[in-house]
């Protein structure tokens, strides 16, 4: 196993991975047929740094790190998750949110912040708080889940710089 930054020739070992999830429209604020172009400015181009988990040279799972806001607020960082199902349950997500955190750390990062959890994430939220991260905000109804309807969307933070 092993996580490393990707690059551009990755995209189309990524983009099964953005597509299956974006589609369900379960977890991710982003429209479900976003397209591949769309997918890759998001993902790839936009973030500071993305990386890919692979296992025998199979993507299995990928995360982006990007500035949250800017000036006063440049030292907090956002990060994405997102594993293949067929990779699911075996501590990815996990593994993935620690390098997310020493990454953020080494960039001179010194928080992380999650903007739109959708409460009905159960998994996430349980693994966000697991390792560390508080629920600072809820945002009532936000998130239009696709068969649970509204449900709230959560904001999570964690304070990096003295851990």
């Amino acid at each position: 196993m092993n996580i490393r930054e990707a690059t551009k020739e990755d995209w189309d070992l990524i983009w099964p991975i953005f597509h299956e999830i974006t589609k369900a429209g379960e977890t991710y604020a982003y429209e479900m047929d976003t397209t591949k172009a769309e997918a890759e400015k998001i993902w790839l181009e936009t973030p500071r740094k993305t990386f890919v988990f692979e296992e025998d040279e199979i993507i299995l799972g990928t995360y982006y790190l990007k500035t949250n806001q800017a000036g006063p607020g440049k030292h907090v960082c956002n990060c994405g998750y997102m594993v293949s199902a067929s990779a699911r349950g075996r501590g990815l997500a996990t593994t993935m949110c620690r390098h997310s955190q020493n990454m953020a750390l080494e960039l001179g990062y010194k928080a992380m912040q999650f903007n739109f959890v959708a409460s009905s994430n159960g998994g996430a939220v349980h693994l966000w708080c697991k390792l560390g991260f508080d629920i600072v905000g809820r945002l009532p109804k936000a998130f239009n889940h696709p068969t649970k309807g509204y449900v709230d969307a959560l904001v999570l933070f964690k304070w990096l710089a003295d851990c």
